[in-house]
């Protein structure tokens, strides 16, 4: 009986001991995880690059009780480099706050400065598809934006509440290329206070990763001769040079949107990938600070060519479309169409959709073309090409056209030295970090002849003749010219040479005939050459025009027991070459 007596009393204190325990389970604080969506590459040149989401995956906590007030919470968060996401009305900007990550069906903006919810007192707090759940922030410093009173109901012990940020955009010029294997990183950090605690697991987070965004390139860069007519391509296969924009990375060309020809349209999903220039993007949503334009880019990738040197009297032109026949290995997946009306750095207008060779608007030797990104593949690492013609008539009497070499800077479009967060400047814009690279020169139509030695002294003499073999059976366009002889060397007795002599012109096809003792003319053209009495040294001779070749006859006077006859080197190189005298004729064999 005692035994029993202890068993009902055993039994009663494990009893109270057990419902004990049970009165004490706490539900579990609440508390927020971050995580980072996907970490994307933004381009090193880019002065407002979309860096990747932030999602906070949050969990425990009490649901608001029925009729209460859900807690506000300020949420801010801090970026290693500024952030200069778009200015919508002052301070509110673009960037976002989601919770839930509602349906595009189911977003609803906060109308106002702030917002208040009431809670449902039920298991997973209040369902957010239902109330007001995207919520629009300010800049508050160049690194930092801000929301106010978000209010954010606790799920409890049921289901878990998400917070996404998105439409963050930063300045990764301000980081640059990393000088290791391991390229520089934007970070970002989450502060969350307010009427309740939330304490947030791994605040900082990488959202994008910088690399160098492109690679510009010449494809068949050459010379043009000044007396040879040049361009009027029918198409783009017929033109002899190419501007080759090379991505670094798969995404480094975006188009503007999804729409047909890389258009503006709504981007409504959260955490979607969209591969364009624009991020989360609902005109639908209305509040006080023009939330329904947040997100959107101002234009796709552009790719800018700034031409300077242009020489005057010739016609530059680009053709409207990428496309390449000088690379027949490349198929580009990309596609890209020239911007009507872009200003100098490529802001402004928008693309065209007709093919067609377009004249670049030069002054002052300086101009420039833009192109815009309506195809992009995102899935391969792409090049684009932009063909150029350069067209003129020649008339090299009139010096037509100019002499000179014509560079062009390729880079990323529109460029901006603004930094900062800004309500006008484009999105995306970049930083110019070119560097300017031959595109061509315009070669004289010019010969440099060499006699390596002649003289007038101890009794021998020497003959000398140019002659313009401009003139033949193969259909070349006849030039002529004048010639100017140089003498190198002395005058009988120590004296200085002759100061340099002009030649009449020689026609095509005629000769100028000389002696250094007695002077000449030019064969069937008239005029005299000067004579260089008492010379010896060495000649050179700079003809304006294109097939020039010399011979030299040293002789005893009257040739009557030494004599020797050569041909006059040609100092010029062939086409594509830069010889000492810069000019391109005909070095035949000596």
């Amino acid at each position: 009986m005692l035994d029993f007596r202890k068993s009902l009393l055993l039994l009663a204190i494990l009893c109270v001991v057990g419902s004990v325990a049970s009165a004490q389970v706490v539900t579990p604080a609440f508390q927020c995880t971050a995580n980072a969506g996907v970490t994307p590459l933004v381009r090193a040149e880019g002065l407002a690059e979309l860096v990747g989401d932030v999602v906070l995956n949050c969990n425990g906590g009490t649901p608001t009780p029925a009729g209460e007030l859900v807690p506000q919470v300020n949420v801010r968060i801090f970026l290693n480099v500024n952030v200069t996401s778009w200015l919508l009305d002052g301070a509110w900007n673009e960037a976002i706050l989601a919770i839930d990550d509602p349906a595009p069906a189911d977003q609803t903006a906060c109308p106002g400065d702030a917002c208040s919810i009431v809670g449902v007192g039920t298991a997973g707090g209040v369902n957010y598809a239902n109330e007001v759940n995207v919520f629009q922030g300010t800049w508050i410093s160049p690194n930092q934006v801000e929301w106010l009173g978000v209010p954010i109901d606790p799920p409890g012990t049921v289901g878990t509440r998400i917070i996404r940020i998105t439409n963050i955009r930063a300045n990764a010029n301000q980081l640059g290329v990393s000088g290791t294997l391991i390229p520089s990183s934007i970070s970002m950090f989450i502060s969350a206070t307010g009427t309740t605690s939330i304490p947030i697991n791994n605040p900082t987070q990488v959202v994008a990763f910088v690399q160098d965004g492109m690679t510009f390139s010449i494809v068949g860069t050459r010379n043009f001769l000044q007396c040879e007519s040049a361009g009027a391509a029918g198409n783009f296969c017929g033109a002899d040079l190419f501007l080759r924009y090379q991505e670094n990375f798969a995404t480094a060309f975006k188009t503007r949107g999804t729409g047909p020809g890389g258009t503006l349209q709504p981007q409504r999903t959260f955490g979607a990938i969209f591969n364009t220039e624009t991020g989360f993007y609902n005109p639908s949503l209305s509040n006080n600070h023009n939330i329904g334009a947040a997100g959107a880019a101002s234009q796709g990738t552009r790719l800018l060519a700034r031409f300077a040197g242009v020489p005057t009297g010739l016609t530059l032109r680009v053709w409207t479309v990428s496309g390449s026949c000088a690379v027949p290995d490349i198929t580009s997946t990309n596609v890209a169409w020239r911007v009507n009306d872009a200003d100098s750095v490529g802001a402004g207008g928008g693309p065209t959709t007709t093919a067609e060779y377009r004249a670049v608007g030069v002054s002052g030797g300086a101009g420039s073309s833009t192109w815009e990104i309506t195809v992009a593949d995102p899935f391969n690492n792409d090049s684009v090409y932009f063909a150029v013609d350069v067209a003129y008539t020649a008339n090299t009497t009139a010096g037509v056209p100019a002499l000179g070499t014509a560079t062009v800077n390729g880079s990323y479009a529109p460029l901006s030295t603004v930094v900062l967060a800004s309500a006008t400047a484009p999105r995306p814009r970049f930083f110019d970090d070119s560097t300017a690279i031959d595109l061509f020169t315009v070669n004289s139509c010019a010969t440099n002849l060499l006699w390596p030695f002649v003289t007038n002294q101890a009794g021998f003499d020497t003959g000398m003749v140019i002659s313009n073999t401009s003139e033949d059976p193969f259909g070349t366009a006849t030039q002529e010219g004048a010639c100017t002889i140089h003498y190198y060397g002395y005058t009988t007795g120590g004296g200085a040479a002759p100061a340099p002599v002009d030649t009449p012109v020689v026609p095509a096809g005629q000769h100028a005939v000389w002696t250094l003792s007695s002077g000449g003319t030019v064969l069937t053209g008239g005029g005299t050459i000067a004579a260089a009495p008492g010379f010896q040294g060495y000649v050179i001779a700079h003809c304006n025009f294109q097939f020039a070749h010399g011979y030299a006859f040293i002789s005893d006077v009257g040739a009557t027991r030494l004599a020797q006859g050569y041909l006059a080197l040609v100092m010029d190189g062939v086409a594509n070459t830069v010889p000492r005298s810069g000019s391109e004729s005909e070095p035949l064999g000596q």
